[in-house]
C-alpha cells in the first residue's frame, strides 16, 4: 500500500452516543502524543442526553489534529472520517477535505437506519457526492462478531467493541503502535473484567489486521518526528482538568488548604470531579445542593482561612451572581471558574461559546467590580488558574476565570511544570496587631485589606453585607463613607494591572491589520495570522487573557495599525467593552454563535476582506 507523508492530519472519529467514539478519539490521540506529535483534540457531544439512535441529532464527535510540531487548534476539515453509522456520515460531510478517506460501518447501513438520519434515498454515497473521495464500507460489525466469537461474551457486548475495530484500522492507516490502547484497557478492565479487556484488545488486532490485508484504503500516512520539542516531561491533559490542578497549585504555593464548593454543570463538572480526587493533597471538596450554596459554602471557607473556589458554566453564573457581590463586599479571596457554553437559559450545554463576558463583567447589583481572567487553551488552564488565584490571594478580591467548552474538554500536549518555577503567593494574613485597634479595611500598595482569620485575638472585626467604614469595618449609611468605599473597591481592581504583565503583540508591532481576541480563540487566531503572514502580509494578533482590569500598554499597541478586528465567538462583547474603555479607536468585528470554534478558513477569508 502506497505511504503518504505527511506534516499533519485531521481525522474525526463519529457515531452515535454510545459508540464509544470519545474514548476512541482519546486513545488514538494519546498514542500520538506518546510517540511525540503534537496534538489538539475537539471533543464533541451532542447537546440532548439520549437522542433517538441512528439521528444525526444523536451524533458524537472526536476531532484530533496531530502531527510533527505543536497543534495549535483542531483542524478545520478531516482528512480521515470514521463513521458508525449513516447519521454520522451526514453530519460530518461538510467537514470533509476534497479526496478525504471515510470509513463506514457497512453494517450500519439500511433502510430504517437512512431514514432515521434523513436521507432521502438508499445511496447515501451518491446523495451526498462522495464519489470522488476514498469511501471504504467495511462490516465492522460482522468482522468483530467473528473475531470474538470465543471469547464467551453475548453479542450486545461483543457489538460494543466495534470502536476499538476501527480504532485498529486508523493505529494501521497511520503506522501508530497498539501498545498503549491495549495498556489503557488492561488497566481500565483486566482487574475487575479481563474478558472485556481481552475483547477489546481482540477487536484492535482484528482492525489492524483487516486494514493490512485489504486494498481498499488508497495509501497509508507517515507522521515525521518532532523538530522542535522543548526538553521535558509531557502528558496529555484537557482544560478543566488543568484548571483543577492549577487551583491545586496555588494552594501549595500559597500555604492554604483548598476548598471548592460547586454544583455540578457542564461543561464545568470535571474540575470539581478532579479536586475530590486530591485528598492526598488536602483538597476538601462539598457537592452543593444547588449553585447557590455552592458559592455560599467557599465564601465561608474564605471566612475561615481557606483558599476558596467555585465552578459553573453561565446559567450557574447567574444564581451566584448575589453571592458574588457578598464576595466583593466582604472583599474575601474567591475564584470563580466560568467553563462558557451557549446560551442563554440551558441554551447549548455541551457546546462552546464565549458567552458570558458581561455577566462577567457587570452582571451584579450595585458597583460589583472583579478581576477577570481568560484561559486560551488546554494546557494553559493550569497558568491561569493559578494565575486567578494568586491575584484572587494576595488583593483580597473575587476572580472569575473564564473558559469554555472547547478548551475545557479539548486536550494538548502539557509539558509538565516544575512548581519551583512559580513564585510563592504572600496573601495579607495578619496574626497580630501592633496598633491600638485593628483597623481591618486598612490597605497596604495594591489596596487590599488585611485577612484575619477568626479566632485570633484582638483581631475581632465585623464583617457582612452591609456597607462598612472604611477602616473599622463597622456598619456604615454615611454617604461620603458609600462614596469612598466604591471609589476604593474600584481602584483596587484597576490596581491589579501594576501586577500582571503589560500587553504583548503576535507579529509586527505595527501594520495594517491587528487581530484582537481573548479566551479560547487564540490556536485558530494564531495559524490564520501565521498563514497570512507567510504570505507577506502585514498582520499582527493581540490576544488578552487579562480582562479586568486591561494590561498596560494597549492603549500604543492599538494606536500603531491602521484597522483592528475583534473576533469573538459572541455577538461582540470584548467590543462593547473595548469602546468603554478606549473609545477613541473603531474596532470591526467578526462575531460567530454557532457552537462551534472559528475555523483557520473562516477567519483568513475574513482577514483577506479586510486588507483589500
Amino acid at each position: 500500500m502506497p505511504q503518504t507523508q505527511v506534516q499533519d492530519v485531521v481525522i474525526r472519529f463519529s457515531g452515535d452516543s454510545g459508540d464509544g467514539m470519545q474514548l476512541t478519539g482519546t486513545l488514538f490521540s494519546d498514542t500520538a502524543a506518546l510517540l511525540g506529535n503534537g496534538i489538539s483534540t475537539f471533543p464533541d457531544y451532542p447537546a440532548e442526553i439520549r437522542a433517538p439512535h441512528d439521528t444525526v441529532a444523536g451524533v458524537s464527535g472526536f476531532q484530533v489534529h496531530f502531527g510533527a510540531d505543536r497543534m495549535l487548534n483542531p483542524g478545520d476539515f478531516c482528512d480521515v472520517l470514521v463513521a458508525m453509522n449513516p447519521a454520522a456520515l451526514k453530519a460530518n460531510r461538510k467537514w470533509l477535505k476534497p479526496s478525504a478517506t471515510v470509513i463506514l460501518d457497512g453494517d450500519s447501513i439500511s433502510e430504517d437506519t437512512l431514514h432515521k438520519a434523513g436521507f432521502a434515498t438508499l445511496d447515501p454515497i451518491a446523495e451526498l457526492n462522495l464519489q470522488d473521495y476514498n469511501v471504504v464500507t467495511p462490516k465492522i460489525t460482522q468482522m468483530t462478531q467473528s473475531a470474538l466469537a470465543d471469547t464467551g461474551l453475548d453479542n450486545k457486548a461483543i457489538v460494543k467493541c466495534k470502536n476499538m475495530f476501527a480504532l485498529g484500522i486508523c493505529f494501521y492507516l497511520f503506522h501508530y503502535p497498539e501498545d498503549h490502547a491495549k495498556q489503557y484497557l488492561d488497566s481500565k478492565f483486566a482487574k475487575k473484567n479481563p474478558a472485556i479487556a481481552t475483547a477489546n484488545k481482540l477487536a484492535i488486532d482484528a482492525g489492524y489486521n483487516y486494514a493490512a490485508n485489504t486494498h481498499q484504503f488508497a495509501n497509508t500516512y507517515a507522521i515525521p518526528q518532532p523538530t522542535h520539542v522543548e526538553h521535558g516531561t509531557y502528558r496529555s491533559i484537557n482544560g478543566n482538568t488543568a484548571a483543577a490542578w492549577g487551583l491545586c497549585a496555588v494552594s501549595e504555593k500559597s500555604g492554604l488548604p483548598l476548598f471548592c464548593g460547586s454544583y455540578p454543570i457542564t461543561p464545568a463538572t470535571v474540575i470539581l470531579e478532579e479536586l475530590a480526587k486530591r485528598k492526598d493533597l488536602g483538597v476538601k471538596t462539598m457537592q452543593a445542593e444547588d449553585e447557590i450554596a455552592g458559592i455560599c459554602t467557599a465564601i465561608g471557607a474564605a471566612f475561615a482561612g481557606n483558599f476558596a473556589v467555585t465552578s459553573t458554566s453561565g446559567p450557574g453564573l447567574s444564581l451566584k451572581s448575589e453571592a458574588l457581590g457578598l464576595a466583593v463586599m466582604t472583599e474575601l479571596p474567591l475564584v470563580v471558574v466560568d467553563v462558557q457554553r451557549g446560551g442563554p437559559s440551558t441554551g447549548l450545554p455541551t457546546k462552546t461559546e464565549q458567552s458570558d463576558l458581561m455577566e462577567a463583567l457587570y452582571g451584579r447589583n450595585g458597583e460589583s467590580p472583579v478581576a477577570i481572567v481568560a484561559a486560551s487553551s488546554p494546557s494553559d488552564c493550569f497558568h491561569y488558574a493559578f494565575e486567578a488565584g494568586r491575584i484572587a490571594l494576595e488583593h483580597m478580591t473575587p476572580v472569575i476565570l473564564l473558559s469554555d467548552g472547547f478548551i475545557a474538554n479539548g486536550s494538548e500536549p502539557w509539558k509538565i511544570p516544575s512548581m519551583q518555577d512559580y513564585p510563592a503567593i504572600k496573601p495579607p494574613i495578619i496574626d497580630t496587631c501592633t496598633e491600638d485597634a485593628f483597623m481591618p479595611y486598612k490597605r497596604n500598595d495594591k489596596m487590599a485589606r488585611s485577612w484575619a482569620f477568626p479566632g485570633k485575638e484582638g483581631l475581632e472585626h465585623r464583617i457582612g453585607g452591609l456597607e462598612k467604614d472604611a477602616l473599622k469595618g463597622s456598619i456604615s449609611n454615611d454617604p461620603a463613607n458609600h462614596q469612598l468605599m466604591v471609589d476604593a473597591r474600584a481602584a483596587k481592581i484597576g490596581r491589579i494591572a501594576d501586577f500582571i504583565p503589560v500587553q504583548e503583540v503576535y507579529g509586527d508591532p505595527s501594520g495594517d491589520l491587528l487581530v484582537v481576541g481573548w479566551g479560547g480563540t487564540r490556536g485558530h487566531l494564531q495559524t490564520a495570522v501565521d498563514a497570512l503572514r507567510d504570505e507577506k502580509k502585514s498582520v499582527s494578533l493581540c490576544h488578552f487573557n487579562y480582562i479586568n482590569p486591561l494590561p498596560h500598554g494597549v492603549e500604543e499597541i492599538f494606536g500603531r495599525f491602521k484597522k483592528i478586528v475583534v473576533c469573538e465567538l459572541n455577538q461582540g462583547q470584548f467590543t462593547a467593552y473595548l469602546r468603554s474603555k478606549l473609545p477613541q479607536f473603531d474596532y470591526l468585528t467578526y462575531n460567530k454563535c454557532e457552537g462551534l470554534p472559528f475555523t483557520v478558513a473562516q477567519l483568513t477569508d475574513q482577514f483577506n476582506s479586510l486588507l483589500k
